[in-house]
């Protein structure tokens, strides 16, 4: 997967503007760019994992917010019962270096559970079935009132981080930055190996996959896995930012929200997903300032986008 010189232009001159965003917003007198530029990391890192299953596997998950929910709560139930767990546990229970694992294991040993489930179907049924698993714990944290049930858990302080303080938004930022660095390095990484080849293999034609020897349960199984592992590390980054976990995370229309965003930057290109969920956040912040109804003009800025850059975003800039 090359980059034209358009694009690595691009790509450039995107990071050097968001690691000069703090001072941006200072020269600008609007700290709040900061909190927004954290917002689009975390949902540029939730859309990259989404199209590792839809663009690059052609697995089209309806239930793909459940992971980004579980990894939020994750931090949030183990923050909740620090004080309770006694040392040296209660420090252990806020520190990022701890949990933040674990908001990536959970999600991804459950969707171990649920992908050899739902992965043995597919088409629309696939769709159905990882809609229908997202929506039952949906349900499950609406109805646990010891976590704020549908009115949300609330993170006291921010995880630990060494040499951070926790009411620092802009380091707080820039470990968003970094995740998000790190994050499209290893997808890229995976695309450029040969599990990223049988992956794109899968997508083009399983059956001609399966008739050269290779069976592709396994694979689609790693790359579900591995995608739900890292919706989880942005949902500890979301909860970390907002101090605050809402079941509306894991309901289907957060779903289908990351899947605009996969879409509008451009399905199965990495960087895309990136520029989809920046533009989604940027739009969703301006629009609602405009206006309550910031849904209706939305919709028809995303179809006109659809329908003159068929590739979306990344395709606009000459991607393939």
């Amino acid at each position: 997967m090359r980059e034209s010189s358009r694009q690595i232009f691009v790509l450039v001159a995107s990071f050097a503007l968001l690691a000069a965003l703090p001072w941006i917003a200072g020269a600008v007198g609007r700290p709040d760019l900061v909190t927004l530029g954290s917002q689009a990391c975390v949902m540029a890192i939730a859309a990259a994992s989404l199209d590792l299953l839809m663009g690059r596997t052609g697995l089209p998950s309806f239930g793909h917010a459940a992971w980004l929910g579980l990894g939020a709560y994750t931090v949030g139930i183990l923050a909740f019962h620090a004080r309770d767990l006694g040392p040296p546990w209660d420090q252990w229970a806020v520190q990022a270096w701890a949990v933040w694992p674990l908001a990536v294991l959970v999600p991804a040993a459950l969707a171990a559970v649920i992908g050899a489930l739902c992965l043995r179907t597919s088409g629309i049924s696939f769709i159905m079935i990882t809609l229908a698993f997202a929506q039952m714990f949906f349900f499950l944290f609406v109805a646990l009132k010891t976590y704020g049930g549908d009115d949300g858990l609330t993170l006291r302080r921010r995880s630990t981080i060494p040499g951070i303080a926790p009411r620092d938004d802009v380091a707080f930022f820039y470990v968003c930055l970094a995740a998000l660095v790190l994050v499209l390095l290893l997808l890229r990484r995976v695309a450029a190996s040969r599990f990223g080849t049988v992956l794109d293999g899968i997508r083009q034609n399983e059956r001609r996959m399966m008739a050269i020897g290779l069976s592709p349960f396994p694979y689609k199984l790693a790359a579900f896995v591995l995608s739900a592992g890292i919706a989880g590390l942005a949902g500890a980054l979301h909860v970390n930012l907002f101090r605050f976990a809402s079941p509306d995370l894991l309901h289907w229309t957060m779903s289908g929200e990351l899947m605009v965003m996969v879409v509008l930057g451009g399905l199965g290109s990495l960087w895309g997903a990136m520029f989809g969920a920046a533009a989604m956040v940027v739009l969703h912040a301006v629009l609602a300032q405009w206006t309550e109804h910031w849904q209706i003009v939305l919709g028809p800025i995303l179809v006109a986008v659809v329908l003159l850059a068929r590739r979306g975003l990344w395709g606009a800039l000459g991607g393939k």
